[in-house]
């Protein structure tokens, strides 16, 4: 088993004298699962670029696994320079994203160093499901029909007299039967199983192994026909719902993930930009607990324009995260992955001219004073703290302002604190919204 990493944007040799290169069949395999991502606009070369002589990482994230070669790339995090800190840090962002309560503890034993991230999450899996079994498994009453020699549950009286007329010995009844046989416990299979083929590590083969056993009265369902909306959380199963979080992530049902239904290939790839505004979405929902502020993630949907003689509105608007008070907005904040320049280097920080014209159509469109940029925090900016890095007035208003921040990952358990500190800064603390003018 061939098993290279690599961080986003970086090489991958091919065919060169040393330990990171690939074989060109080794780099093809790779390519070839990488171009079965069944996603709406992340194609192959958005993943990987296949140079002749190298294959180049793009801005996404996670884990590819061929035929005798796993390829593992990680995001580029300021102060996780080793990649067991880098891969320590991308799966507390998933904990965070799935709300897995993972963050603290638990983690300390995980092969950050021998395993990539698709075994480390195999793991994890694993060793919850163990716990969640020792419970039991879940149960539910299931409804039945069935022919029977004595009344069970309800009598089927239509079927009575039309289908069994002639058989007065059987009874149709109707009844409800305490079963293991469910959607969850379905969907768990599916994960054991599939989970099955493409784990490497010896440790998870034999933890899955003994998995299997444990849900082999269940029925074994296609994880495109998984039955999902036929789930049910309650009381009774509540310690399941951080597994099927992780279930609906391995088995594809989150991001973006493949597989080719065999052994022979599998993807569990996460694209940087959309999960640092998930992750950010989700802390800054924490940091705002009992405030009154509510956070909302991809909206409110607005439009920009609407057309003078039809009304029609025309160019959609939907902020990446929105702060509101009683329903108004009053912070609108656009998560960008990608690193900003040193004051040194461009005053302006290296902010796109696009993206300050988008916040100043969001302060209008939603009568928002209080708009953000929110950037990961490296080291070349020359503070060795994330945070507010500038704040600019809007010409022509009356104090709408554009604020520039950097979010440390290196400690993604900080980023709470670190969010709700930027919103305490005076010169931008967020401001009510002002009453429309009569």
């Amino acid at each position: 088993m061939i098993r290279r990493s690599v961080r986003e944007w970086d090489y991958i040799p091919i065919e060169e004298p040393g330990p990171g290169s690939f074989s060109r069949a080794a780099a093809d395999r790779i390519i070839e699962c990488a171009a079965a991502v069944p996603s709406a606009g992340l194609d192959a070369e958005r993943i990987l670029i296949n140079h002749p002589r190298k294959l180049r990482a793009q801005q996404v994230v996670g884990v590819i696994a061929a035929d005798g070669v796993t390829l593992e790339i990680l995001p580029k995090i300021d102060g996780n320079e080793n990649d067991a800190a880098a891969r320590r840090s991308l799966v507390h962002m998933l904990a965070v994203v799935l709300d897995l309560d993972i963050v603290e503890g638990g983690l300390t034993d995980l092969g950050w160093q021998r395993d990539d991230l698709l075994e480390i999450l195999i793991r994890l899996f694993c060793d919850r499901l163990f716990e969640a079994l020792h419970r039991g498994l879940p149960r539910r009453y299931v409804p039945h029909e069935d022919d029977l020699a004595a009344l069970r549950g309800r009598l089927d009286v239509k079927r009575q007299f039309t289908v069994l007329a002639a058989s007065p010995q059987r009874l149709a009844c109707r009844f409800d039967e305490l079963s293991a046989d469910i959607a969850l416990n379905q969907i768990m299979k599916a994960a054991v199983t599939k989970l099955a083929k493409v784990a490497r590590a010896p440790e998870n083969q034999r933890r899955l192994a003994e998995l299997s056993f444990a849900f082999a009265d269940i029925t074994a369902v296609p994880v495109a026909a998984l039955p999902w909306q036929q789930v049910v959380i309650d009381r009774t199963n509540r310690s399941w719902a951080q597994l099927l979080a992780i279930a609906k992530l391995l088995l594809g049902d989150r991001f973006q993930t493949t597989s080719s239904g065999d052994a022979r290939g599998f993807s569990l790839l996460f694209e940087m930009n959309k999960l640092f505004e998930e992750f950010v979405g989700r802390s800054l929902a924490r940091a705002l607990a009992g405030t009154g502020y509510e956070v909302r993630l991809q909206g409110p949907r607005s439009y920009a324009l609407a057309e003078v003689h039809t009304g029609q509105n025309r160019f959609a608007t939907k902020p990446d995260i929105t702060i509101a008070s009683q329903g108004a907005p009053v912070l609108v904040m656009d998560t960008k992955w990608k690193r900003l320049k040193g004051a040194i280097d461009d005053p302006k920080y290296g902010v796109g001219q696009a993206d300050v014209y988008q916040m100043m159509a969001y302060a209008h469109v939603y009568r928002c004073e209080r708009l953000l940029l929110l950037y990961p925090h490296h080291g070349g900016l020359g503070s060795e703290t994330a945070g507010l890095t500038c704040v600019h007035r809007i010409n022509g208003t009356d104090d709408s302002r554009i604020g520039v921040a950097t979010l440390s990952l290196s400690n993604p358990k900080a980023a709470v604190g670190q969010l709700r500190d930027l919103l305490l800064v005076d010169e931008f603390r967020l401001q009510p919204r002002k009453p429309v003018a009569a």
